[in-house]
């Protein structure tokens, strides 16, 4: 197996696999595995990311690789599936690929609108762009966008320093033009689709997207937040996950996602 990944909590509990987002790892659910130590807990490092980083990334050859991890370790168990950005994404693969494997997840801020003429742009930017991703100052920003607290801000900084060009443009390349498969429609997951209120609009369009092709989901935004909810407000975000994931009533202050919010 190509991927890398840490194995935590109690091996005979409902298994719970974090996708993390892009340019991290899988040091962004330390929070989460903390809380949820009574869980059988997988955390790999995607593609192209991380421990994983030799590996070259894309979306459907990681949903397969951890597709097969959770085939190897599930074991008639529950099994819950939450993926962040890029990790999001990743999920909404999987679930595409096996409808019935997983029985509650999570897509936290995944972008399903595929960015006009992003294939295109994008190249030529990085290529301008890349030595911005050495600068500690430029990073710095970043980590702050993201919510990284500063005691992980090397860690950040080293990933994102050594990130090989060609692989960054393929990261956003797959995420920017990524878009619901056909078959995710199939999928019999409790699904909770969540976005942070300060998001771009076109996150909370896709979090509509996401909601209008199952039957099975509920949508949520999260107040006073941006991209990164399990980074910025972790206690609240595991409020919900464990509520989500055990059939309790969510957190009070949560938004619904509907049309009437106007995203269309």
């Amino acid at each position: 197996m190509k991927l890398y990944y840490k194995e935590s909590g109690n091996t005979e509990a409902s298994l719970i696999v974090f996708l993390h987002g892009g340019g991290v790892s899988g040091w962004m659910w330390d929070k989460q595995i903390e809380y949820f130590n009574d869980y059988h807990c997988l955390v790999p490092d995607l593609l192209g990311h991380g421990l994983s980083s030799s590996t070259d990334f894309s979306i459907n050859d990681c949903a397969e690789e951890i597709l097969s991890l959770i085939l190897t370790k599930v074991q008639g168990k529950k099994v819950i599936l939450i993926g962040f950005s890029l990790g999001a994404q990743v999920a909404i693969k999987i679930l595409s690929m096996n409808p019935d494997l997983v029985n509650y997840s999570i897509l936290n801020s995944a972008l399903v609108r595929p960015i006009p003429l992003a294939n295109k742009i994008i190249k030529p930017t990085i290529r301008l762009t890349y030595r911005l991703t050495k600068n500690r100052i430029f990073s710095k920003i970043q980590a702050k966008q993201l919510y990284i607290e500063k005691q992980k801000f090397e860690t950040y900084y080293k990933e994102t320093y050594n990130m090989n060009i060609n692989n960054l443009i393929k990261i956003l390349e797959e995420n920017m033009s990524f878009s619901i498969p056909k078959e995710f429609s199939m999928s019999n997951s409790k699904i909770l689709i969540t976005v942070g209120e300060k998001e771009k609009k076109i996150m909370k369009k896709s979090a509509l997207d996401i909601l209008d092709k199952t039957s099975n989901g509920k949508g949520i935004i999260i107040q006073k937040v941006g991209h990164g909810v399990s980074l910025a407000q972790p206690e609240l975000f595991n409020k919900i996950v464990d509520a989500w994931i055990n059939d309790k009533v969510l957190p009070s202050g949560l938004t619904p996602v509907k049309i009437g919010n106007g995203l269309r």
